[in-house]
């Protein structure tokens, strides 16, 4: 089933001023000091006051048991529109279409979209005990638990089903690798190859050391506002052309295998007034390598079940034929808890106003980015995507 035509569209909404606090392995400070850090970059590089920021919407899974409202009194703001989006890897996307629409409706002028969380020792193992209920008491009686068996299970349903190879997922962390060290990544410096992608030591088969997100800490952050606001600003901006989510689909299938975006491609698309052939780089969230491969499916740059071959036979490096996750995504820049599913927003963000030196896609004047996240037992959750374009 599709919507197409539905929903209003986002004529008039910029968005500007990508900020990333650069992510480091391990760190003492929590969360709320990375979300400071954040709000301070957006207002200096916005040329904004404090007062000025009056809608804010705020991912962190390490900021429990605070909420977003919590981090308006520690950092001293005082908005009038507030939202709270713990989506995981989809809460860029949803942050974004929540403050479009505030910035429509005249609920907010200037809304902030910060994401980060902390990482130290035992923080990620903290985090999994009491990230889903349900996926830790159907995992942890048998002795397994957190995200690498949760895949691994997935995984090897799409291998098996598909008739899907390692070695085009190896391609894709290969080139994500090689964007990540034109990006300029803190955490990882060196180069991949294909064969030390393919010897690495397994995880939880079929997953290996390569197909797994590094966490660390860090924040990346965005703002939303109306055009004319960004003019006036003299900021960069790139505008929403279109945007979808959907959560909990396909339920009925007995191990996840595809996602919510099927069902609202076509509108996601008629929005922007483009196809999958008009767009110039992908932002896929890439906690695993099936994972982007379902996203190219349903996306539509692809055929279900095609989508490790797709991959595997593109380049897909920021100067290849299909351009992908072009700041090298997390598993080749690391996984800054909820700021993960914020990263193919802001790197979008540079890509469209002239930021993304070093590894600007050429002639690039739409981008798609996709979120997905929340992973309960043997699937994800939540989806959405966006289509950004440069001013007209």
């Amino acid at each position: 089933m599709t919507h197409v035509g539905r929903r209003l569209g986002y004529e008039g909404v910029a968005v500007a001023v990508p900020v990333t606090v650069p992510y480091l392995r391990y760190s003492t400070r929590g969360a709320h000091w990375f979300l400071g850090r954040a709000v301070d970059a957006l207002l200096k590089a916005g040329g904004l006051k404090k007062h000025e920021l009056d809608g804010l919407t705020v991912s962190s899974f390490s900021l429990a048991p605070d909420t977003a409202v919590g981090v308006t009194q520690h950092l001293g703001l005082s908005p009038r529109w507030l939202d709270h989006i713990p989506t995981g890897g989809a809460s860029g996307v949803m942050a974004l279409r929540r403050a479009a629409r505030a910035v429509q409706a005249g609920d907010a002028e200037v809304v902030a979209c910060v994401a980060a969380d902390a990482n130290h020792v035992d923080s990620f193992r903290l985090m999994l005990g009491g990230f889903s209920a349900f996926a830790r008491d159907a995992t942890y009686p048998y002795g397994s638990g957190g995200p690498n068996a949760l895949f691994a299970f997935i995984t090897a349903h799409y291998l098996r089903t598909n008739g899907a190879r390692r070695e085009d997922f190896g391609r894709l962390c290969v080139d994500q690798r090689t964007n990540a060290l034109a990006y300029g990544s803190r955490v990882f410096r060196k180069a991949l190859t294909l064969d030390e992608y393919m010897s690495a030591r397994p995880i939880a088969e079929p997953i290996h050391l390569y197909d797994c997100v590094m966490p660390c800490a860090g924040a990346e952050a965005f703002l939303v506002m109306r055009e004319q606001r960004a003019q006036d600003l003299g900021l960069a901006y790139a505008t929403l052309r279109g945007s979808i989510e959907r959560h909990n689909a396909f339920s009925d299938d007995p191990v996840m295998k595809r996602g919510g975006w099927l069902l609202d491609r076509d509108e996601l698309y008629a929005m922007a007034g483009c196809t999958p052939a008009d767009i110039g780089f992908v932002q896929t969230y890439d906690d695993y390598p099936v994972i982007v491969a379902m996203q190219m499916e349903g996306l539509g740059f692809c055929e279900a079940g095609a989508g490790a071959a797709f991959v595997g036979s593109r380049s897909t490096t920021w100067d290849g034929d299909f351009p992908h996750n072009t700041s090298g995504g997390q598993l080749s820049s690391g996984q800054a808890g909820a700021a993960g599913g914020f990263l193919g927003m802001t790197e979008a963000l540079r890509q469209l106003t002239g930021q993304a030196e070093g590894r600007a896609v050429k002639d690039a004047t739409l981008g798609l980015v996709s979120g997905y996240g929340i992973v309960a037992y043997d699937r994800c959750l939540c989806t959405g995507a966006v289509i950004l374009g440069q001013p007209a």
